[in-house]
């Protein structure tokens, strides 16, 4: 198992939290870190949450080795629960370890309940292909362990996601700390990209969410009508007006989506 011990952990229990009460794990996705959920956090304050810079972003960015595959990701995200009741929603690439985790076999986990907002699926017929010319997840980074060349991949990561005016706006410090995040960033897009599924969801044995904004790209919503199909008892949760980065656009109902897996968890029901 992971050590939480280098990983920047934030966790919140609100006065009068009743005991036993699941706590709620946020894993925030690629090129982005636990403080993009502030807002959503404002608004389920009531809740006993924990946020937490995943491996190599961030406040967890002296956290080595660097993830290479999915199943560090999940490692680090089941020692963050520590054992404790928990229902988990993951955004985006945050989704995929979620759903990693509620299907561990190993009898560590006990995930009561996932929700999961687009999470990538590029192993997914039609899903790379489905991506706009232009913006967008890259199809693929340079996979190298040259800083400066992951520290621009990085950069064409956040000007295709967001924009480039969007980058042209940020100061000079905050564009450095994204650059530095290249690393972490090219590490886990080459463990994401396999043609075979790194997981079954047809074998998850616990209540799972999905999200989707009405406004997002035609892969996602495609990841994610495939997930809600195949997914045994899914819910589907449409965020109107939303697309990719609905936690920071949409944050009431994004919260609204992180209440619907808690109320969602069965008390008793853990993954075998």
């Amino acid at each position: 198992m992971a050590s939480t011990t280098a990983l920047a952990v934030t966790e919140h229990i609100p006065d009068g939290a009743p005991p036993g009460a699941p706590l709620v794990v946020l894993v925030h996705g690629s090129l982005d870190r636990s403080d993009s959920f502030v807002r959503v956090l404002r608004r389920i304050d009531d809740l006993h949450t924990v946020v937490y810079d995943r491996r190599g972003y961030h406040g967890s960015r002296e956290a080595l080795p660097l993830n290479r595959t999915l199943d560090g990701h999940i490692d680090d995200l089941l020692a963050v629960i520590g054992g404790r009741p928990a229902v988990v929603v993951g955004h985006s690439y945050g989704g995929d370890i979620a759903l990693g985790a509620a299907l561990r076999r190993d009898g560590s986990p006990t995930i009561l309940s996932v929700a999961a907002y687009e999470p990538p699926m590029p192993w997914l017929a039609g899903y790379r292909t489905s991506a706009p010319a232009s913006g967008g997840t890259p199809t693929a980074t340079s996979g190298t362990a040259d800083p400066d060349e992951a520290a621009d991949a990085a950069e064409r990561f956040f000007r295709r996601m967001v924009g480039d005016s969007a980058w042209d706006r940020l100061p000079e410090d905050t564009k450095a700390a994204r650059r530095a995040d290249g690393p972490a960033l090219e590490a886990e897009l080459a463990a994401i990209r396999v043609t075979e599924p790194p997981f079954d969801v047809t074998r998850l044995e616990v209540p799972a969410t999905f999200g989707v904004g009405e406004q997002s790209a035609a892969r996602h919503r495609l990841a994610v009508a495939w997930l809600v199909e195949h997914t045994p008892g899914a819910q589907l949760v449409e965020i109107p007006g939303a697309s990719h980065g609905a936690h920071l656009t949409h944050p009431d109902a994004f919260a609204r989506l992180a209440r619907a897996a808690v109320d969602r968890a069965r008390p008793g029901t853990l993954v075998p």
